[in-house]
């Protein structure tokens, strides 16, 4: 007897089940997940070990099986993107401004800097240097830049948050160093542009040319990249110069509650960025020398980061908003310094 009557009657068994709701069992799916997280230029690589510690975490802890996805370039150009329709659920950006600008086109929450600690800065840094083996040129602070025998790379601070950290830090060095004389500090930064060989649009263009291309004396970046520059490239073959006074570097965070919401990521969006104050992300970053506020880790790594001065952007420029305003919009003073 042909065995297709009993597959008939199984399978007309099984649809008078299903509509039944009764009898059979089918095993539970894992609901598929995907997160795309907003970046700046130099946080490829640590981002690609955050990431697989948060998805195990999440999926530890929730039926779902998560895909997290970058999206990496200078932080103004990634909040451009957003506005122009880029789907990120997250932004992790290197200067408040970036974020600001989502928050102003209603994409990120008004009050998005109360919502998590420390200004919703999970990490930060400093501006530092990286020179070649031996400091050929003696560098030790920013009065040495200056100098006519010194050559400069760092990011174009009208495309790179990065960039606009080096240019604030400068100036702010400089007003302590001459008394506020405005003068004296104009002419400071008029030769300490002046030495800048390239302007790359982001931190990584920035290390391809100094490294890469060998172009250059000093690379300016954050203290974090400049680190990991060393120990990514030879740590026999550069040093690292962390000026005895810099700007405090926040690296600001927000949910983007508009795609999150449809997406369906809300609550994993916040999970997200409330991971980067755990203990482990905090190891983790302070292992890609980012400074961090854990207090266990920071003792833990107390001996890495050297003390220096830090001022904040507040203090000397009166906020983001003046600074950008003031220094970076068009015909401002980066325009007029730059100037022959």
């Amino acid at each position: 007897m042909s065995p297709l009557p009993f597959v008939r009657r199984t399978f007309t068994a099984s649809i008078v089940a299903a509509g039944l709701g009764i009898g059979l069992v089918t095993p539970a799916m894992a609901a598929e997940r995907e997160l795309l997280n907003s970046s700046y230029d130099i946080a490829r690589e640590l981002f690609a070990e955050i990431n697989p510690a948060f998805k195990e975490h999440w999926e530890a802890n929730h039926d779902d099986t998560l895909t997290i996805k970058q999206s990496h370039g200078g932080s103004s150009a990634q909040a451009r993107a957003i506005l122009q329709g880029l789907g990120a659920d997250v932004v992790t950006y290197n200067q408040v401004t970036d974020v600001q600008v989502l928050a102003d086109a209603g994409l990120v929450a008004e009050d998005w800097q109360a919502q998590l600690p420390n200004n919703a800065s999970p990490y930060y840094s400093t501006t530092a240097f990286l020179v070649r083996k031996g400091n050929p040129k003696g560098i030790e602070s920013w009065a040495d830049l200056a100098r006519e025998d010194v050559e400069l790379v760092f990011p174009n601070p009208k495309t790179s948050g990065n960039g606009r950290y080096t240019y604030l830090a400068a100036w702010g060095a400089a007003e302590r160093a001459f008394d506020g004389d405005e003068q004296k500090v104009k002419d400071f930064m008029r030769t300490f542009l002046g030495n800048v060989k390239v302007f790359d649009t982001g931190g990584r263009g920035a290390t391809t040319s100094f490294i890469e291309r060998g172009i250059g004396d000093v690379l300016i970046s954050f203290e974090s990249e400049v680190n990991n520059i060393r120990q990514e490239y030879g740590s026999d073959d550069y040093e690292v110069i962390v000026p005895p006074v810099s700007i405090l570097a926040e690296f600001p965070v927000a949910v983007v509650g508009e795609n999150a919401e449809k997406h369906g990521n809300t609550e994993l969006a916040q999970d997200y960025l409330d991971y980067l104050y755990s203990e482990e992300a905090q190891r983790i970053l302070a292992g890609f020398n980012y400074r961090v506020h854990d207090e266990a880790v920071v003792e833990e790594f107390s001996d890495q980061f050297p003390e220096t001065e830090l001022f904040e952007v507040q203090d000397v420029f009166g906020g983001w908003d003046q600074a950008m305003e003031t220094h970076f919009e068009s015909g401002g003073m980066l325009d007029q310094l730059q100037r022959r």
